[in-house]
């Protein structure tokens, strides 16, 4: 018997509420639909455009090459109702209602896919010229920034700021990008691993300040903490992202230490009849042996499968996927498939000093991880290896003129 003939009582559940109206939550709508589910399907959406896609923010929105991006999905012929604009502010479960501004909203059963939302630099908020940079009506704030060639101050070396500090000199702006570590993406990558990156910022003219934090913002000028002033027209704050939670507080759904939701490997959450999906939620690997929290598309993109197999009564494999993520940053395509925490050996492929390299995380010599720099062929055939768990070859794995798939044990 499937989960919709189980609801309250056996009868029938007729209403599917997703909280969310980013990819994770745009995806599980549309595959309630694709696998079969009949009944009602309600997409909430704090945000009054229509659901769209956040990668092209940081690139052709940010450019005004874009006036947006959309996802191209017919919500009315699917049947999916949109509700936008809706703050959520409360979750039921014994109710099975959600508390928004404009009354409660009953579900059957609710999939919460809040994604994630940015840290704010501490003491700066309020300040004229402090941007975030995660949604549509952010890219277009910042728009005409970059249009007028104005100086950056990017505030972190991660991932999202070295792609707005890429966008930026595209855009003929002066950028200064302030990280507090002694490298870029500290957070992401071993210092091995992360530091051929260093150079990567000089190579495009952007000026990259480790140690380094922003101690307050000043009318055309950031103030760091040993003093130094630095002319800031904007200063972008890219320092990462947290779980879009907080509201979930006095539910009853059980949170993780970074304020996720704990979901199992089916992606359910503490409570009956919730499910959690995409960057506001974590789940248990078992390739990996721990819980994964994957603030990354592909996750949000895939997970919507697994939630709505369940709603539809299929019974499908454990939620175990091999994470994948992205960037354009610095004229490089930078992939990363994987978890690299648990390897025991580290191999590089090729030169990281020159356009083109690899690295190669093993743990009992299966491939656990790869980053690859401009060799998308190396992340296609290692993301295969990863799935399979094949024995491979050392040496052979460190020959660049060696494809992937043909270094097996």
């Amino acid at each position: 018997m499937s989960e919709q003939t189980q609801q309250r009582g056996g009868t029938p559940a007729r209403r599917v509420v997703v909280v969310g109206a980013g990819m994770a939550g745009v995806q599980t709508a549309v595959a309630l639909r694709e696998q079969g589910f009949t009944g009602d399907v309600t997409l909430i959406g704090a945000e009054p455009h229509q659901p769209y896609d956040r990668p092209p923010l940081s690139k052709a929105v940010l450019l005004g090459t874009a006036e947006g991006s959309a996802f191209d999905v017919d919500f009315e012929a699917l049947g999916i109702e949109l509700r936008l604009g809706r703050e959520v502010s409360g979750l039921r479960p014994a109710e099975h209602e959600l508390d928004t501004a404009a009354g409660p909203v009953p579900y059957d059963l609710l999939v919460l896919a809040t994604g994630a939302e940015p840290i704010r630099l501490p003491g700066v908020e309020g300040v004229p010229g402090v941007h975030l940079l995660r949604t549509l009506d952010d890219a277009v704030r910042l728009r005409p920034v970059l249009a007028q060639q104005h100086d950056i101050v990017v505030v972190g070396a991660g991932w999202i700021g070295a792609e707005f500090a890429t966008a930026a000199r595209e855009a003929g702006c002066a950028v200064t990008v302030v990280e507090a570590a002694d490298r870029p993406l500290a957070g992401a990558l071993p210092a091995e691993v992360a530091a051929p990156m260093t150079a990567w910022y000089a190579d495009n003219g952007t000026t990259l300040r480790t140690h380094a934090r922003v101690a307050r913002v000043e009318p055309g000028t950031a103030v760091l903490d040993d003093g130094t002033r630095v002319p800031a027209g904007a200063v972008v704050v890219g320092i990462g992202a947290r779980p879009a939670t907080a509201w979930l507080a006095d539910s009853g759904i059980e949170l993780g230490a970074h304020g996720e939701v704990l979901a199992d490997d089916h992606l359910r959450t503490s409570a009956p009849d919730v499910y959690a999906v995409g960057d506001c939620a974590s789940f248990p690997s078992g390739r990996y042996g721990r819980r994964l929290l994957v603030h990354h598309w592909d996750n949000a993109l895939q997970g919507p499968r697994t939630v709505a197999a369940n709603i539809v009564g299929e019974t499908p494999e454990a939620y175990d996927p091999v994470p994948y993520f992205w960037s354009e940053q610095f004229g490089r395509f930078v992939q990363y498939a994987g978890d690299h925490a648990s390897a025991d050996t580290t191999l590089w492929r090729g030169d990281p000093t020159g356009a083109a390299w690899s690295v190669c995380w093993l743990r009992e010599r299966r491939l656990i991880a790869l980053l690859a720099v401009g060799r998308p062929r190396d992340l296609a055939q290692g993301r295969r290896l990863i799935e399979a768990g094949t024995p491979l070859n050392p040496e052979l794995l460190a020959d660049p003129a060696r494809p992937l798939k043909a270094a097996t044990a």
